[in-house]
């Protein structure tokens, strides 16, 4: 059984929506000061140590499920470290602090600063290795789509209750080499293709709102962190997703049966990935398709967030206006 199925006993205290937004756009900030420099690692490291000093100013006792690795892999940030001033409610959180790194070093559109947070047990704790995935967005019949289905029938299936011909339904992919067969099977039904570069926590969250973004579909294999990330996102906002493990070598498994996971093939729900009162924040560093990038002033800086709570399904945009500047500033 994973860490993930032990049952959170309460809700999160709604404040924690708000303080989390505070946290992805101190990140946001950091890393776009460094957006187009071509230096990846550095952006990285800006928007590490700005969401790990925010995080730590927070009245919980958190612990992070999804990081930047394992301790041994990150200095900050990672699998299993403690933030949080101890003082509140035991929560799991998952983080990505800068979705699209080289999206942010080539500033190129969808880089994000995310993070979701859970009582504790409410994420799945996945290992740092690949996650086949397939999500759809709100509105359609349980059980549309399926990762055991071929990518045909699932493509049908969301034409069919969106009440379109499967030429008007587009797909979002990773362009990756390992995708190539996907493609194929996708276009061969008539259907168009998104690619992306990075960034597939942004790709699932497309599906979403389609009218806005053209995306009706998420599939492929990408980062299992970045799975956990986007089932937050979608049980707050709606939608269906499931993924599985991708895992290939000795040491994957070692690492996921520490981590409580015993089935290696087991196929995740969203439900699975991210359960009870799920909060999530994202702040768009570099402009994109629902976000705003981090926009530099003269005296201030404006942000662009979202902020979503599972329980209420309650979705607030945030512009934000930032005259105090220096609070972006590391002490």
């Amino acid at each position: 059984m994973s860490k993930k199925q032990a049952a959170p006993s309460s809700a999160l205290d709604r404040i924690l929506t708000l303080e989390l937004a505070r946290v992805t756009e101190r990140a946001a900030v950091a890393a776009a000061r460094l957006r187009g420099h071509g230096d990846e690692m550095a952006a990285d490291q800006a928007a590490v140590d700005a969401m790990r000093r925010e995080l730590n100013r927070l009245p919980i006792d958190g612990t992070v499920v999804i990081g930047e690795g394992e301790r041994d892999e990150a200095p900050m940030l990672y699998i299993g470290e403690s933030v949080g001033t101890k003082q509140g409610a035991k929560v799991d959180i998952a983080l990505d602090p800068l979705e699209g790194t080289t999206i942010c070093a080539k500033n190129l559109p969808n880089s994000l600063a995310v993070i979701a947070m859970a009582p504790a047990g409410g994420l799945l704790n996945a290992p740092d290795s690949y996650m086949e995935k397939i999500a759809i967005g709100p509105g359609y019949p349980a059980g549309t789509v399926d990762l055991d289905a071929p990518i045909a029938e699932n493509m049908a299936n969301v034409a069919k209750a969106k009440g379109v011909k499967i030429s008007e339904i587009t797909a979002c992919v990773l362009d990756r080499p390992r995708h190539a067969r996907l493609i194929e099977d996708i276009r061969a039904t008539g259907a168009a293709i998104r690619l992306i570069g990075d960034g597939d926590v942004a790709g699932v969250i497309h599906t979403t709102d389609p009218e806005e973004t053209g995306i009706d579909l998420y599939a492929g294999i990408g980062g299992a962190p970045e799975g956990v990330l986007a089932a937050a996102a979608l049980r707050c906002i709606g939608g269906q997703m499931q993924g599985r493990l991708v895992i290939t070598r000795e040491e994957q498994v070692e690492r996921a049966h520490r981590m409580g996971i015993s089935d290696i093939k087991r196929k995740y729900t969203l439900e699975e990935m991210a359960c009870e009162d799920v909060l999530f924040a994202a702040t768009g560093v570099t402009d994109g398709n629902f976000l705003q990038g981090v926009r530099f002033g003269r005296s201030h800086i404006t942000t662009h967030t979202v902020v979503m709570r599972s329980s209420t399904g309650t979705v607030r945009y945030i512009k934000a206006q930032h005259t105090q500047i220096e609070k972006f500033h590391l002490d």
